[in-house]
């Protein structure tokens, strides 16, 4: 390793070990360096498991979602016996992106084969080489060891993850910890509501440490959020190797407002509710994240799930998607409850959007100084631990000394 990332990792491996009344910010050039993303890539991004894609985004055989994620192409399809494949896009031919189309936003279709566009190879759903057009006179050439490259893939709560090294322990080992709490939810059975897209010119870091505190609540959502959700009653789970949970409690007036409306036999304004939710979790949102950029947000009536597919030191792509229960989406109600809840998920969003960039527009500056963490951003200091662990090999503890 290059002397200046030897010393840059030194120093997040010395401020991670900070306690969290002494917790600052990183340096600069964690969120800036290219050279760091590098290495990014190699211990976390490939090392580890990625979120992708969720099952109701392929709900019939044939299907298939492409997906760009650390400059990688993929494609993820649905085989004809139901299974789930993610391959690479590149052609074993010249190299050529099989699904090549506009940048970013991930494309889907439906289809028998995968089809080069440039010399007509084919593929079948799970990457196998149908045809090869005028090949007969390659010698020793056989159909059956020119492949797309399948990726390691695994399946949890109807989410779909990669791991592309394949070393990572199962994605059900990691998140053991989530299946009963997680359970009332039926995540797998549950289907894409609302998908808005956005391209961002900020650290991955940067989007994952926003979401996850909630001290911006009183600033960048002084009157989205923080009226129903004050940052300052947000708390937070135990230290996880895995993932960090926070809850995010509604006002006391809101709180008594649900119980009324729960009553009267009626239900509040949103998605239909999700039956079979513990008292605390009708009244409140849970916020996840789990290692690297895993993140989603449980509701009395959905799941948030923000799918990020970092590309740089400085861009990342992400697609903020509600999904919503198989009752909801069957609701003849149901156009209209999407149309009513778009604005305020939009609305939000944006609020981060201009403050993300306005973060990383900030960390180019020489003048940007190693600013201190207040206890509300507690997670923020949490994904550091994660991060010196990660680049040193391992992974933070299952508990810690979090306020000492």
């Amino acid at each position: 390793m290059p002397e200046d990332l030897a010393l840059l990792t030194a120093d997040i491996a010395a401020t991670a070990a900070l306690p969290l009344t002494q917790a600052q910010l990183l340096p600069r050039s964690a969120y800036t360096s290219e050279a760091f993303f590098a290495v990014e890539e190699a211990q976390i991004f490939r090392a580890g498991w990625l979120c992708i894609a969720h099952v109701s985004e392929l709900p019939q055989p044939g299907d298939y979602l492409t997906i760009d994620i650390i400059n990688e192409p993929l494609v993820i399809t649905r085989g004809k016996d139901g299974a789930i494949h993610v391959l690479s896009r590149i052609c074993a031919h010249r190299a050529m992106d099989i699904l090549p189309g506009e940048t970013g936003a991930p494309r889907r279709g439906n289809a028998a084969m995968l089809v080069c566009p440039y010399h007509a190879w084919s593929y079948g759903l799970n990457g196998g080489l149908r045809g090869c057009p005028h090949m007969q006179n390659a010698a020793n050439f056989n159909k059956s060891d020119w492949p797309l490259t399948a990726l390691r893939s695994e399946i949890w709560n109807g989410f779909v993850f990669i791991n592309f090294d394949g070393t990572a322990a199962p994605v059900a080992e990691h998140y053991a910890d989530l299946d009963a709490l997680l359970a009332p939810w039926q995540i797998a059975e549950m289907s894409v509501a609302i998908n808005m897209e956005w391209e961002c010119a900020f650290n991955w870091k940067i989007m994952v440490e926003n979401w996850m505190e909630s001290y911006h609540h009183i600033g960048a959502h002084s009157t989205t959020l923080n009226p129903i959700m004050p940052g300052q009653n947000t708390w937070i789970e135990a230290e996880h190797p895995h993932f960090i949970h926070a809850h995010l409690p509604y006002t006391e007036a809101l709180q008594a407002e649900v119980a009324a409306t729960q009553a009267r036999g009626e239900a509040m304004p949103g998605f239909l509710p999700i039956t079979g939710l513990a008292g605390q979790q009708q009244k409140e949102w849970g916020l996840f994240v789990g290692y690297p950029c895993f993140m989603f947000l449980t509701m009395p009536d959905r799941l948030l799930w923000y799918r990020l597919l970092p590309s740089g030191a400085q861009r990342c792509r992400l697609q903020t998607i509600t999904l919503v229960s198989p009752e909801t989406l069957a609701s003849p109600d149901f156009p209209a409850m999407v149309e009513a809840e778009t604005p305020l998920l939009r609305d939000f969003h944006l609020e981060d959007m201009e403050m993300n960039t306005g973060v990383q527009k900030g960390l180019g500056s020489r003048y940007a100084v190693r600013g201190r963490l207040s206890h509300l951003e507690e997670p923020v200091w949490l994904i550091q631990r994660y991060l010196a662990a990660r680049l040193q090999g391992g992974k933070p503890p299952m508990t810690g000394p979090l306020h000492t």
